[in-house]
């Protein structure tokens, strides 16, 4: 189970409820194809913003109640009508995926999570309102595990994203820890990358654990929903360290164990 893209969107997860499944398949249709708008195929820049753009005019239009018999924006219509969604987290993913269109690397933590509040938050926002309990305190709580899971999916994906001449770690980090370009080019996993990546996966740990009682303190399935993203992430944590944070020669993954040890895990939140 890598962190990864939108497989943590529990599209068909067994602990969904069968009547918010459409609802869900109908948000992840509209997330996932928007994300591969910007980042799969060989499209130029130009292409993949005004793709981004046509997805754009059809939010536009779902918002001045204006029908549609688009396959994927119909059923998001409805969606949206039905539970009284806001439009402005889809608007947010827009805004992500453009940003990854035109921007490959990140002056600081503080871009970084602004990227994040954009490209991962929406997420848990959107569930919450399906699920009635977009408290504000909830909100928060979500904001923090869903940009985690974002920092995780790109402290996990160094090499993968360095393929796509995009580096996410902050820079001003990599100055810090005297880490360039050159270790991730060359796969480089020395001293400076280790004490880089320690430092990103230590403050990264921390807003998981910070934001963890969310997911005790939401009932039901939406709580064990939960309960098994946030041991998920942190057990990723936990595998970039058991490699030494050599994400260049092993990019950590979840097995079949690991599913029993994060079902012990979640049983035993408080």
């Amino acid at each position: 189970m890598p962190v990864n893209h939108y497989e943590n969107f529990p599209v068909a997860s067994w602990l969904l409820p069968a009547r918010l499944r459409p609802a869900v398949q109908a948000i992840y249709a509209f997330a996932r194809s928007a994300d591969d708008l910007a980042d799969e195929g060989d499209a130029r820049p130009q292409e993949r913003l005004s793709a981004l753009d046509d997805y754009e005019l059809a939010l536009d239009r779902i918002e001045q109640h204006n029908t549609t018999v688009d396959a994927l924006f119909n059923p998001l219509h409805k969606v949206i009508d039905q539970y009284g969604l806001p439009i402005a987290p889809f608007r947010d993913l827009l805004s992500a995926f453009r940003q990854d269109v035109v921007t490959t690397r990140y002056e600081n933590f503080e871009d970084l999570l602004d990227y994040c509040r954009r490209s991962a938050n929406p997420v848990g926002c959107l569930m919450l309102h399906l699920y009635g309990a977009a408290t504000s305190q909830n909100i928060r709580d979500s904001d923090t595990i869903c940009s985690a899971l974002q920092l995780i999916n790109f402290w996990q994906d160094v090499a993968i994203d360095w393929e796509k001449s995009r580096i996410y770690l902050p820079l001003d980090d990599l100055q810090r820890f005297g880490v360039d370009a050159t270790h991730i080019a060359t796969s480089r996993c020395d001293a400076k990358w280790r004490n880089l990546m320690r430092f990103e996966v230590g403050r990264t740990r921390k807003m998981m654990l910070d934001a963890a009682p969310l997911a005790v303190r939401l009932p039901g399935r939406i709580g064990w929903e939960l309960r098994l993203v946030v041991q998920g992430g942190l057990r990723i944590l936990e595998r970039l360290e058991s490699v030494n944070y050599d994400v260049f020669r092993h990019r950590p993954t979840l097995g079949r164990w690991d599913w029993l040890v994060l079902a012990w895990r979640a049983v035993r939140m408080r």
